[in-house]
């Protein structure tokens, strides 16, 4: 049976420094590659043993890169193996299909953010209204589809994200603290949703899936094998599901780790039941 593996990439496959997580001595740290550069500088890494796995496995599946990323940000990845006839950007916005977003995918999509959740204006003027000075860094729309801020997560109230999370989900929207970033996004716009598309495009009869954040959960919670690292959003909340992997690795070994898994699924045929 055939199946197609879609992972998200910010902090499940790829790392910046900062999470990196290399507790190890200096002199026992894995080799890095560079897999992202931002503004002339490096940006996002995986370990070697990663990149040649990865490679391997895109090499052998369909893989689907899945991010909430817009498509410029995605735009700077140059993952290892051959470009991937599909990815996911936009959480679910934007259907790449060899690198164009797909006409008909967004139109659905429209339909559904127009039918099933308040407006996007709505959601950003009461981001910035009580949003305070003092810790706002950046406040920014991705695609026309959701809002996100950047703090200065220090000095950020504790109960902040959890109220605008109540008041978002009564307007139909969801809220995901990730790093500096908190992201209000439309429940209808879901990883899941986009990945069930490539399921049907491509006839596979089995999804295996990995990522970090509660931006993740649907597309875990859909598929029929998931993974997700030791850090992240989802394990700090102590999140799981019973088809899906609770990872002890952190970081970049965390990353090294679900790619194995990817391949050792990709090879095994899934459990009975």
């Amino acid at each position: 049976m055939s199946a197609i593996v879609a992972s998200d990439l910010d902090r499940t496959l790829i790392y910046s420094a900062a999470a990196l997580g290399l507790s190890m001595p200096d002199a026992e740290a894995p080799r890095l590659l560079c897999v992202e550069t931002y503004q002339h500088k490096p940006l996002s890494y995986m370990t070697e043993t990663a990149a040649g796995l990865l490679a391997e496995l895109a090499g052998s599946t369909t893989f689907v890169p899945t991010t909430t990323r817009t498509r410029e940000q995605y735009g700077r990845i140059h993952l290892p193996g051959p470009p991937p006839e599909f990815a996911i950007c936009a959480n679910g916005g934007h259907l790449l299909v060899r690198g164009e977003s797909d006409p008909d995918w967004q139109r659905t999509v429209a339909g559904r953010l127009a039918s099933d959740c308040a407006p996007l204006d709505e959601i950003r003027a009461h981001l910035v209204r009580s949003a305070d000075p003092a810790w706002l860094l950046k406040e920014r729309v991705a695609e026309d589809l959701f809002a996100y801020l950047v703090v200065e997560r220090p000095l950020l109230p504790d109960t902040w994200v959890k109220d605008l999370t109540d008041w978002a989900d009564e307007r139909g929207w969801t809220v995901s603290l990730q790093g500096r970033k908190i992201y209000a996004v439309p429940k209808p716009l879901t990883k899941s949703a986009a990945v069930a598309e490539v399921a049907r495009r491509t006839g596979a009869g089995e999804v295996l899936a990995a990522g970090d954040s509660l931006l993740d959960a649907d597309l875990l919670l859909a598929a029929d094998r998931g993974w997700r690292p030791g850090h992240g959003e989802l394990a700090d909340s102590g999140w799981q599901a019973p088809h899906v992997i609770a990872l002890e690795e952190r970081g970049a070994a965390a990353g090294e780790e679900i790619v194995r898994a990817f391949l050792r699924g990709v090879a095994a045929p899934p459990r009975a039941g």
